[in-house]
């Protein structure tokens, strides 16, 4: 049950951010959403108050070089600890460009996995190990297997994979719940540069859907849709010499 949970979003100007903050508030949970946009964070809540929610907003350079440990702490003051972590932040960047363009590159890395890393730490050294939280973060398919046309996007999404998932063995047994969350394709402002259509393609709503129903069970990874988790076994499975023959 939601009812009377409180759920932070870290990235919550997202189209999948917002999709999953309507779900959250339907059902009676008290949603902050975080982030450096401030007009549309504000529009998005008055978005969640119309349908009935509990929503605020608190402006934040999430990837930026600030003090993680302290901003969690005044947001705890502000806000009171929550139940329920998304992580819906990352940029696709442009692979070219980051070939020679070491900044870019590093900014690929850092928002997709660094920033993400050090929030999540942030947060579990203030939780208190008696309380129940859910830890969800959003990767990506592209962290499966290392793929020509985004090797460097793919590399963050995969070094998240891997931490979320020390992150939850080491808490295993615990009051600690964490998602890794795989989607495919989603048609977002994210992916405005590529052509859409077809049966891979999502709707932010979709996935949200299904972060919504893995919460609930507790699942440790989602692909979503589901069918991306046999698309990526198949990849992953292929041989390398009939791997480097693909354009991907």
């Amino acid at each position: 049950m939601t009812a009377g949970r409180k759920i932070w979003i870290l990235g919550g100007t997202s189209a999948i951010a917002q999709a999953y903050a309507r779900r959250k508030a339907a059902q009676g949970g008290a949603v902050l959403l975080i982030g450096l946009n401030a007009d549309h964070l504000k529009a998005n809540a008055a978005d969640l108050a119309a349908r009935g929610a509990t929503a605020a907003v608190e402006v934040l350079d999430l990837a930026g070089d600030v003090d993680r440990n302290a901003a969690v702490g005044k947001l705890v003051e502000q806000h009171g600890f929550p139940d329920e972590v998304l992580i819906a932040y990352g940029i696709l960047g442009d692979q070219q460009r980051a070939l020679t363009d070491p900044a870019h590159a590093a900014d690929i890395i850092n928002i997709n996995f660094t920033s993400v890393a050090l929030w999540l730490l942030a947060i579990c050294a203030r939780r208190d190990p008696a309380r129940a939280l859910t830890l969800a973060a959003i990767g990506s398919v592209a962290g499966d297997r290392g793929r020509g046309k985004n090797f460097i996007y793919g590399a963050a999404k995969s070094g998240l994979d891997r931490f979320l998932e020390g992150l939850a063995h080491a808490n295993a047994g615990t009051t600690l719940h964490v998602l890794r969350v795989k989607p495919g394709f989603v048609d977002t402002p994210m992916t405005a540069a590529m052509k859409k259509g077809g049966p891979l393609w999502a709707s932010p709503d979709r996935v949200a859907a299904d972060i919504d129903k893995a919460i609930a069970a507790r699942a440790a990874v989602i692909y979503t849709p589901w069918f991306w988790r046999w698309i990526m076994l198949v990849i992953r499975l292929l041989p390398r010499p009939l791997f480097n023959r693909l354009k991907i």
